[in-house]
């Protein structure tokens, strides 16, 4: 589409959350902890960095100042034809960057209880994402694509916690320190 502005994934997702309704920098900010946070990382500089390259480029406009002098955007008419182009591209393949793993992957190189105390801790933080995961679901709008997403969450989860469990089972096995 000529004349349409291309976006990142950070504009496109933020002129989606708009279309909702105005929000603030803030509104954005907790809608986004709330929902994709945990498949798409955004900080507070690149809210408020984005909604401001939003504005200049005329893809959203500010409101007056409300409590605190938050300033709530709306999406314009270019804003939401530039959001319809970007949604209707391919996204990008993911790229996983799972910290643990290359840790895992020198395991051999680092003490047994040290490797088992970082075992357990990954353990009971995606334990506690999964317990998150299906508290969204259970509290989730009736929407099909959230409750896609929501699900690609418990099914991740469900899925590193089995395989924790597994690598500390192997480990326990070949007489590693893993609890």
């Amino acid at each position: 589409m000529d004349g349409v502005p291309v976006l990142n994934p950070t504009e496109g997702s933020l002129l989606g959350f708009l279309l909702d309704g105005p929000k603030t920098g803030w509104d954005l900010l907790q809608e986004v902890s709330s929902a994709l946070q945990r498949f798409w990382n955004v900080t507070p500089s690149h809210v408020y960095r984005e909604l401001k390259v939003l504005a200049d480029r005329g893809l959203v406009v500010a409101g007056e100042p409300g409590p605190r002098d938050a300033r709530p955007f709306a999406v314009t008419a270019a804003g939401r034809d530039a959001f319809a182009h970007w949604l209707d591209q391919e996204p990008a393949h993911e790229t996983m960057r799972f910290p643990l793993l290359v840790t895992l992957w020198f395991g051999r190189h680092l003490d047994p209880d040290r490797l088992a105390a970082f075992l357990r801790r990954h353990r009971h933080h995606h334990g506690r994402r999964l317990a998150a995961y299906r508290a969204i679901a259970e509290a989730a709008p009736a929407d099909p694509y959230v409750d896609a997403v929501v699900g690609f969450g418990v099914a991740y989860e469900a899925a590193v916690v089995r395989w924790l469990d597994q690598v500390a089972k192997e480990r326990r096995a070949a007489g590693d320190a893993v609890q």
